[in-house]
């Protein structure tokens, strides 16, 4: 059935879960889907399950997700969390996201209570046009998301590996569930589309890290800017950051992928 603007999914119902028992959650969106589930929702959701079962004021600070098979969007996903440790300061989970019996995402994630300190941050964020001033930029695959293009790093990049983002809905007052929308969005795009034509052929994300350094509203407009760093054997890695509109460095991304011999299926006409 064809899906009308009033009833399409929205990040809100992404980062929904029904607690089955302590420690084991499932997603409550089903939707058909022509590719695998995306990486993005499986992680943002496997986020939410292990902040659930931590105290309210730890939020994330890192996590680190192993992408193990393909998903399947027309199907829940099974979220099961094990309490590593709960310390003065930290607690540590893992979470482990399945499927018929199967796993498809592995990830390790770790929460930290506020803590007084120095705030630095040595780099500004790259010089770009405001949003407003940018064209429009459709990302696949995220739900109630908006995006905007501004002037690119990589001339010849078959993908825009920097772009404006937010959420078309507001958002809750619930710094995780905003981390957990961050982590959705992390994972769209990639800093390898930038390598050359005919280099080599990015596949499957084989693991996804993130660092959460400060709380970001993501139903304002933040700064994605991926950096291609490497490719070797068989793996290509590249960097990211996300930033706040009025410059604040909320979170930094590492991602690795499959990168086998072949075209580049990311250029036009392939």
């Amino acid at each position: 059935m064809q899906e009308t603007a009033a009833d399409a999914p929205t990040v809100t119902d992404v980062l929904t879960l029904e607690e089955i028992d302590r420690d084991l959650y499932r997603s409550t969106l089903v939707f058909t889907d022509p590719f695998p589930l995306y990486g993005g929702q499986v992680a943002a959701q496997a986020l939410l399950a292990a902040g659930r079962t931590v105290a309210p004021d730890r939020l994330p600070h890192s996590l680190h997700g192993y992408f193990l098979r393909s998903g399947d969007a027309a199907r829940p996903t099974v979220f099961r969390v094990d309490r590593d440790r709960d310390g003065g300061s930290f607690s540590a989970r893992r979470v482990v996201a399945v499927q018929g019996g199967e796993v498809v995402l592995s990830m390790s994630a770790s929460f930290q209570a506020p803590t007084a300190g120095p705030d630095v941050q040595v780099a500004g964020p790259p010089t770009v046009q405001p949003p407003e001033d940018c064209p429009p930029l459709t990302l696949p695959r995220l739900f109630s998301t908006e995006s905007r293009r501004p002037e690119q790093p990589y001339a010849t990049a078959a993908l825009p590996t920097r772009f404006w983002a937010r959420t078309t809905v507001p958002l809750p007052d619930d710094p995780l569930l905003h981390a957990c929308a961050l982590t959705y969005l992390s994972d769209i795009g990639t800093g390898l589309s930038a390598l050359p034509e005919d280099e080599a052929a990015p596949g499957p994300t084989l693991d996804h890290a993130l660092w959460f350094h400060r709380p970001a509203r993501l139903d304002e407009w933040v700064l994605v800017d991926l950096v291609p760093a490497t490719v070797s054997g068989g793996r290509g890695w590249y960097t990211g950051s996300l930033t706040t509109r009025d410059g604040v460095l909320a979170a930094s991304l590492t991602q690795e992928t499959l990168f086998r011999p072949g075209r580049n299926p990311f250029r036009p006409g392939r």
